[in-house]
């Protein structure tokens, strides 16, 4: 019996062309009330295919109760051969690992034309993984893994690039079409018309390439760099979920004139749905009033200046990381207080972040904020390295 857990974009077509290749298959996807203990604990083989490293190792963690003496496990997802060296010291020394990540995208996972790129010893798996596609053995294990994330690295940022030239030669001049029929007759040309026609469908989300660039890409490697950034600020745009093909687009405009691009950063607390967490114009960005409010709305540590301060200096700290920037980069910050005899509290935690020297700043006391118990709020405005 097979256990696929993850029943993502291509989880469900790849555990449906199993089933219909005559496997028994139990499927498995978070939210279920079934855990992957429960879900692995019948398998012979367990194929994985998830998001990212850590919810493969999530996931695997979760099942390793279940995991029977003997069985495999094939790692297919995206996740590097660092994270498959980990999953080997994760998983008991007598069960079997195959890392086996696989090139294409939903369309080919449904009609069983991917390549697998496989590490570690095959086996018999292999005849079971060539149900998916082209097998192709790639070197011991994690060889599949660092095959994968090679390959992105060059199909990845080509795209991006190809979107830097449509959005060059829109702010030109240069007519769209011949330029498209001109740049199909390079050895770019098979990546040239999904570029520039951008589809409809995810077939690869933006989200997932840009969690692949930030794998991939390495201390030497610019040209990923710079893509990887480009797709994270899409991504924090809100494309996220979007083809990759969405990049065109998103480059041409933030190629012209300024635009304001909405960023909400996933490592802090949300907000209320009214406002975003900072808006990025051109290399300017401006950060919304941050105030201390926990994951669930509520005030943390109400009345206490020194608690709150801590908290909302960590928000801007990372805010500030997810746009390539630091403190000193800060051009402009306003403090409000509702009490000005707590600013020597305030003063201390605000010199441990800004360390060198001071941004221009103004602080205002005010007779109250959004809510009751909130003594502090700081907003900035940014010059983006």
């Amino acid at each position: 019996m097979i256990a696929f857990l993850g029943q993502g974009r291509m989880g469900v077509p790849m555990a449906r062309r199993l089933s219909e290749a005559g496997h028994e298959v139990t499927t498995w996807r978070r939210g279920t009330g079934v855990t992957a203990a429960e879900a692995v604990a019948d398998a012979d083989l367990v194929i994985t295919m998830l998001s990212d490293p850590d919810a493969v190792r999530e996931v695997l963690t979760a099942a390793l109760r279940g995991l029977r003496p003997g069985t495999t496990v094939v790692e297919m997802s995206t996740i590097g051969p660092e994270a498959v060296a980990e999953l080997r010291e994760l998983l008991p020394s007598e069960v079997r690992l195959v890392d086996a990540p696989v090139l294409g995208s939903v369309a080919p996972a449904a009609d069983g034309t991917l390549v697998v790129l496989a590490g570690g010893d095959l086996g018999e798996v292999r005849e079971v993984l060539e149900v998916f596609g082209t097998v192709r053995p790639c070197g011991p294990l994690g060889a599949g893994a660092a095959m994968k994330l090679a390959v992105m690295s060059a199909i990845v940022p080509a795209q991006v690039v190809l979107a830097e030239t449509l959005a060059y030669g829109e702010q030109h001049g240069v007519d769209r079409a011949q330029l498209v029929e001109v740049l199909s007759r390079t050895p770019l040309g098979g990546l040239v018309e999904r570029v520039a026609n951008p589809s409809a469908e995810t077939r690869y989300a933006l989200g997932l390439a840009a969690k692949d660039l930030r794998l991939a890409a390495w201390e030497g490697a610019p040209t990923a760099a710079r893509a990887r950034e480009w797709l994270q600020e899409a991504e924090s745009a809100g494309l996220g979920d979007r083809d990759l093909t969405a990049i065109a687009r998103f480059v041409a405009l933030k190629g012209g004139t300024p635009k304001a691009v909405p960023i909400n950063v996933k490592t802090i607390p949300p907000t209320n749905g009214y406002y975003s967490h900072a808006v990025r114009a051109g290399d300017t960005l401006y950060i919304s009033g941050q105030a201390a409010f926990d994951e669930d709305g509520k005030v943390v540590a109400p009345g206490d200046m020194t608690a709150q301060a801590e908290f909302v200096f960590e928000n801007i700290a990372k805010i500030l990381a997810d746009q390539g920037a630091r403190f000193e980069d800060i051009a402009f910050i306003r403090t409000y207080l509702t009490d000005m005899d707590q600013r020597m509290e305030l003063g201390a935690v605000r010199r441990r972040y800004l360390t060198g020297t001071p941004p221009a700043s103004t602080t205002v006391e005010v007779s109250r904020l959004f809510m009751e118990g909130v003594v502090l709020e700081v907003d900035l405005i940014v010059a983006l390295p």
